[in-house]
């Protein structure tokens, strides 16, 4: 290798990964001065000159001329004769300098050149893309996926940077094909083997708030607030919004006209569900607004505990518990309290919907008694264990549970 081709390989390094000129003149002035230092000793007497927009690399080394027979270091010196074979008025005592060709110090030594500088050349990227992406987390980011494996996708960014989505980043009804582009969020920056590794994300509540910045212009200018996020992904979520400006009505805002602000955020996460509520400091009108859309009666609030008392009319439980529960359990988190619900005027009920059991009792499990045509409590209790033991594919601790939860419905 000579160095014009040196030059030119570290040119294409520049040109895809937008090196400045002087970091590049930087890494090539080191690694070829550690190479002139392993050979003579000292790099003090030696000019390194380099070009590389038009491809030029010079080495120059600088001599004092002694007399002949007066050489002790022929690093540092040059006796008057060889001096005069360079230029015949040449004088002891004045300095020549001569130029060193790369093809001087053997194919070793410019092996080791090449390979010192790869190196370098490597960890300035590693530190390039761990800079990059540090500073970026919590910031959407889009690339191509590469690779589809099972724990894991591998995405690429626009420079071609390897980016990781884990399996437990992803949405569950998430489905990516090799091609298609992919946005998420970039979640941290792990170092390993001393290697950047970008992991993204596209469940934390920071990817949901990105996407309200990118779809409503009032949130990414700040006239609305997002308070608070909590996520079930890919089932449902809760976003408490605020503004500080009375003329703008922060659900609205975020909502759009007929839902078109908020449509393009529920398609990114795989129709989630998402409810946008107004924040506020009144706990009780919090919690009431957060266990939307069940309309609730009354709440007694306990805060020593961290519990809410929630009471409500039969027919709006099962509202407010929601669909696998979720609705109940983000109101919980949003507000900060374990939340209770109970039927007001229970005990006057003469029979109860099985749905409205959905956080004591499971949904497959709900679904299989549905499935023999018991919708009710009662329904249910009227049946011996033998008989729906034999009715279902439920296990006798199942029917247990199921039927002991059913009977506290009824006791005084």
């Amino acid at each position: 290798m000579n160095a014009l081709e040196l030059i030119e390989s570290f040119s294409e390094f520049k040109e895809f990964k937008n090196i400045d000129r002087e970091t590049m003149m930087n890494i090539l002035q080191d690694v070829f001065r550690s190479m002139l230092k392993k050979k003579y000793g000292n790099d003090d007497h030696i000019d390194v000159i380099i070009n590389p927009d038009k491809g030029d690399l010079e080495i120059w080394i600088n001599r004092e001329i002694v007399p002949d027979g007066e050489v002790e270091d022929e690093n540092l010196e040059i006796a008057l004769s060889k001096a005069k074979l360079i230029e015949t008025d040449f004088e002891v005592g004045e300095e020549v300098a001569e130029e060193i060709k790369i093809g001087d110090f053997g194919r070793r030594n410019v092996l080791a050149l090449r390979q010192n500088l790869i190196s370098r050349i490597l960890e300035l990227e590693k530190d390039h893309i761990y800079k990059k992406y540090k500073e970026r987390i919590g910031e959407i980011v889009s690339g191509e996926v590469y690779q589809v494996w099972k724990r894991e996708i591998l995405i690429l960014d626009d420079e071609g940077n390897e980016l990781i989505l884990p399996k437990s980043e992803q949405i569950p009804s998430d489905y990516f094909k090799k091609g298609e582009t992919i946005r998420a969020v970039v979640a941290r920056v792990d170092l390993r083997n001393n290697t950047p590794v970008i992991v993204l994300s596209r469940t934390a509540p920071e990817f949901l708030e990105r996407l309200f910045e990118l779809e409503v212009p009032e949130v990414f200018d700040g006239l609305i607030t997002i308070k608070k996020i909590v996520r079930e992904p890919g089932e449902r979520a809760k976003v408490a919004v605020e503004s500080y400006d009375d003329r703008i009505d922060p659900v609205g805002a975020c909502v759009g006209m007929k839902g078109s602000r908020i449509h393009g955020i529920v398609r990114e996460l795989k129709n989630e569900n998402i409810d946008v509520i107004n924040y506020t400091n009144n706990d009780k009108l919090f919690i009431q607004r957060a266990l939307s859309p069940a309309k609730i009666t009354t709440i007694e609030l306990n805060d020593e505990t961290g519990r809410a008392e929630v009471y409500l009319k039969p027919d709006q439980v099962s509202l407010a518990i929601g669909k696998g529960g979720h609705n109940i359990k983000l109101a919980g988190k949003l507000t900060g309290y374990e939340i209770d619900v109970y039927r007001e005027g229970a005990e006057d009920i003469e029979d109860v919907d099985l749905d409205e059991f959905a956080d004591e009792i499971e949904g497959w499990i709900i679904d299989e008694l549905k499935a023999i045509g018991l919708d009710t409590a009662k329904s249910v209790l009227e049946l011996s264990k033998e008989e729906l033991l034999k009715r279902t594919d439920l296990e006798e601790e199942t029917i247990d549970e199921v039927m002991g939860v059913l009977k506290s419905e009824f006791e005084e």
